[in-house]
C-alpha cells in the first residue's frame, strides 16, 4: 500500500507538486537527537546567545536616553500631538506634567555614546554595544508584552526565542541543555515559565531553570540507595522498552524527545554540579561580578554562571533580574528616582563584568548578548509632579543593547522622539528584532520553521526586516 505522503505525491504535478513538497519538507521529523549540533543557514561568529531580561519596564529616558528637551519640560504638559493610541492616548488626555530625568548623562566612547550616570561601567563598553531605539509592542500591560518580547506573540503557547534557536542550531555540548534560564533568586518573573518554554516545538527545546538554592537543578541528584552502574541499568531497560514502542509509532517525536531527556539528565548528573560550581572561581573574578558586596552578588552570580554556561558550550542562557511587578522589579510607577538608583546598583557592574570577562576570554565574538525589557517608560505622569514621581507603561518606547557576534558596535538602528514617548520615524516592531537576533545567530527567520496545528509556524509568525544598521558584514 502507499503511504500517505507518496499518495499525495502521485496526484500532485506542475507548481502545485512543487508546493506541496516544500510544505511536506516541514513535516518532517526532527533529527534523532534534538541536542545534536546542526549548521547554520547564515555564516556568523556568535555561536552562543546570553539574553538580558530586565523584569518590569526599564525606564529609557533615565538609562540610554539623553532628552534635555525632556527636563526644559519638568512639570508641564507635553506640547503638540502624538501619534499614539490606547493606553497612553487616554493619559494623554487628562491633566498630565512632563517627568525630566534626574541623572547626569555623559558621553562615552569614540561613538559618543550618551549613558546615564546611573550604570557608569557599562559605558565604557558603549563602542561594543549597538542600541535599538523606538522598540514598539503590541500591548502595554505587563504579562502579554513580556511575552511579546521572550516568544515573539502576546499570547501563551508560543516557543520562547531560546528555543527556536535551540530547534534551529541545537547545542555544542551533549552533557547539558541547549537552554539555560537563571532566574532571580528573589522570585520568578511575570508569566514564570511560559517566558522560557517551548511552546508548540518538542519538548526538548524548553529552557531548564537553575534555580539559586539548594541543588541547582531538580533531580539532579541520585536518589539515596542507587548507585550509577544499577541506574544506568535500569535506564538501559527503560530505554529499549521505550525504542521498542517507538518503532511502532515511528511518528511519535514526543516519545523520542522523553528517551534522549532521560539520557540528558544521567549526564548531567556528572558535569552539571560542577559547572554551576562558583566556589572555585578565583577571587579576582568573584571581585570582579561584585559578588563580595551585597547590591550585586545576586545578578553577579547570574552572570557568572551565564559566563561558565556559555563557555562549557551552552547555546543559549536567559538571565532575568526583577520579580513579577514587585518592589524589586523595573516597574516604576513612583518613586523613578530612588527606584533606578538601586536597579542600577544591582545589575551594572555585572553586567559589565560578563563583557569585560568575555572579551578577556576571546568570547565575545563568538557570544551574542542582549539586554532587554518588555516596554518603556512614559515621559510624564498624570496630574502633577508630586514630591517621588514614576513613570508608566509605554509600549512605543522599548530601547535593547546587542553586543558580539557580527554586531555592530556602536551603531543605532531606531530613534525615539524629543521625549521619549514615540518612533521619531517609523517604530521598530519587536518582530524586526526576532529577525535580527536569528540573524546574528546564523538562522534565516524564513527558513527556521514548524509545522504546527496545519500551519507552518515562525518566530516572527509573519515575518521580519532584519535591522542591517547594527549587523556588521
Amino acid at each position: 500500500m502507499l503511504t500517505r505522503r507518496e499518495l499525495l505525491r502521485s496526484s500532485y504535478s506542475g507548481l502545485g507538486a512543487l508546493a506541496l513538497a516544500d510544505l511536506l519538507r516541514a513535516e518532517d521529523t526532527p533529527p534523532a537527537s534534538p541536542y545534536l549540533p546542526r549548521e547554520p543557514h547564515l555564516p556568523r561568529k556568535a555561536k552562543r546567545c546570553i539574553f538580558l531580561f530586565m523584569q518590569g519596564g526599564v525606564s529609557q529616558m533615565d538609562s540610554y536616553e539623553y532628552k534635555p528637551e525632556l527636563n526644559k519640560l519638568h512639570g508641564k504638559p507635553l506640547p503638540g500631538s502624538h501619534d499614539v493610541r490606547g493606553e497612553i492616548q487616554g493619559r494623554l488626555s487628562h491633566h498630565h506634567s512632563c517627568i525630566g530625568s534626574p541623572f547626569k548623562f555623559s558621553q562615552h566612547g569614540k561613538s559618543g555614546r550618551y549613558v546615564s550616570e546611573l550604570f557608569p561601567r557599562i559605558a565604557t563598553h558603549v563602542d561594543d554595544l549597538a542600541f535599538i531605539h523606538g522598540i514598539e509592542t503590541d500591548n502595554p500591560n505587563h504579562g502579554p508584552s513580556t511575552l511579546h518580547v521572550t516568544t515573539g506573540s502576546q499570547f501563551p503557547g508560543s516557543a520562547s526565542v531560546g528555543s527556536w534557536v535551540s530547534y534551529g542550531l541545537g547545542t555544542e555540548n551533549q552533557d547539558m541543555p541547549s537552554y539555560m534560564v537563571i532566574q532571580d533568586p528573589r522570585g520568578a518573573p511575570v508569566n514564570g515559565a511560559q517566558v522560557w518554554g517551548n511552546g508548540y516545538l518538542p519538548a526538548a527545546y524548553q529552557g531548564t531553570l537553575l534555580r539559586s538554592k539548594g541543588t541547582p537543578i531538580l533531580n539532579l541528584a541520585l536518589p539515596r540507595g542507587l548507585d550509577r552502574e544499577r541506574q544506568r541499568g535500569e535506564l538501559n531497560q527503560l530505554r529499549w522498552l521505550n525504542e521498542k514502542h517507538f518503532r511502532d509509532y515511528p511518528r511519535l517525536n514526543e516519545l523520542e524527545a522523553r528517551i534522549q531527556s532521560y539520557e540528558l539528565a544521567y549526564r548531567m548528573q556528572t558535569q552539571a554540579p560542577e559547572l554551576v560550581d562558583i566556589s572555585k572561581e578565583p577571587e579576582h573574578i568573584h571581585k570582579l561580578y561584585g559578588l563580595d558586596q551585597k547590591d550585586t552578588a545576586g545578578f553577579g552570580r547570574q552572570c557568572l554562571l551565564a559566563r561558565r554556561l556559555a563557555e562549557s558550550g551552552v547555546r543559549y542562557t536567559m538571565l532575568v533580574h526583577g520579580v513579577q511587578i514587585s518592589a524589586t522589579s523595573w516597574d516604576d510607577h513612583g518613586d523613578v528616582k530612588g527606584r533606578m538608583i538601586r536597579h542600577g546598583r544591582e545589575v551594572d557592574q555585572p553586567v559589565a563584568a560578563l563583557l569585560t570577562d568575555l572579551k578577556q576570554r576571546d568570547m565575545l565574538d563568538e557570544t551574542l548578548v542582549i539586554w532587554a525589557s518588555e516596554m518603556g517608560r512614559t515621559p510624564f505622569k498624570n496630574g502633577g509632579v508630586g514630591n517621588k514621581p514614576g513613570r508608566d507603561h509605554n509600549k512605543y518606547g522599548l530601547v535593547m543593547w546587542m553586543a558580539g557576534g557580527n554586531v555592530r558596535g556602536g551603531a543605532t538602528a531606531g530613534a525615539t522622539d524629543d521625549f521619549s514617548l514615540r518612533a521619531a520615524e517609523e517604530p521598530i516592531p519587536i518582530r524586526n528584532v526576532h529577525t535580527t537576533i536569528l540573524n546574528l545567530m546564523g538562522l534565516d527567520d524564513e527558513s527556521l520553521r514548524y509545522h504546527h496545528a496545519g500551519r507552518l509556524r515562525r518566530l516572527t509568525d509573519i515575518g521580519g526586516e532584519t535591522l542591517d544598521q547594527i549587523i556588521a558584514t
